[in-house]
């Protein structure tokens, strides 16, 4: 059951983020289109609570209810910016906007700006291992929570693996070219 609810949470997004863009830029309905954006964040809700209520029924946890955290962490560390990124695109592609603006080419700031969004990366795991521990405690059944756990200790892989990326930019930053003839 929550795998489907998970792939209708997923799909439901995706289609929502469209929808609200082309509520804005095609329709020209700004307040239709914020409506539609702030309602988003709540398809995580309602799928973390959906996975709260299965596994206090009894249902043994895994990778469903691990990924139901997961989205929640998702969505208040990048779904901002992800909105933000679409909502660029869709402007430049359907109403004539500007370029979606790029990261910077090297140098610094680039370096900076990957080390940011690996901190944001970082922030994201400590939020769902936070969720994971508040659903482990609130289920109160370490056989049926067991599969969090672990769920929650393979996730560390994606920061551990993914620190790799800001230090290759910090030891071997890429050179930015001069404007200067």
């Amino acid at each position: 059951m929550i795998i489907a609810i998970l792939i209708a949470c997923e799909i439901a997004f995706w289609l929502l983020l469209v929808l609200a863009l082309a509520t804005r830029y095609l329709w020209k309905r700004r307040k239709l289109s914020t409506a539609l954006l702030i309602a988003i964040p709540f398809l995580d809700v309602i799928l973390l609570v959906t996975a709260a209520v299965d596994m206090k029924g009894g249902a043994t946890a895994d990778i469903t209810h691990g990924l139901a955290a997961t989205y929640l962490a998702y969505s208040i560390v990048f779904g901002h910016s992800t909105i933000r990124w679409a909502d660029a695109k869709f402007h430049h592609r359907y109403a004539d906007g500007p370029p979606p603006p790029k990261p910077p080419p090297g140098g610094r700031a680039r370096t900076r700006y990957e080390w940011r969004f690996w901190l944001r990366l970082l922030l994201a795991y400590a939020i769902s291992c936070v969720v994971i521990l508040a659903l482990t405690w609130w289920v109160d059944d370490p056989t049926r929570t067991r599969p969090l756990l672990e769920f929650m200790l393979g996730l560390a892989r994606v920061p551990v693996i993914a620190v790799l990326w800001p230090i290759s930019h910090t030891l071997w930053p890429r050179k930015v070219e001069s404007a200067e003839p």
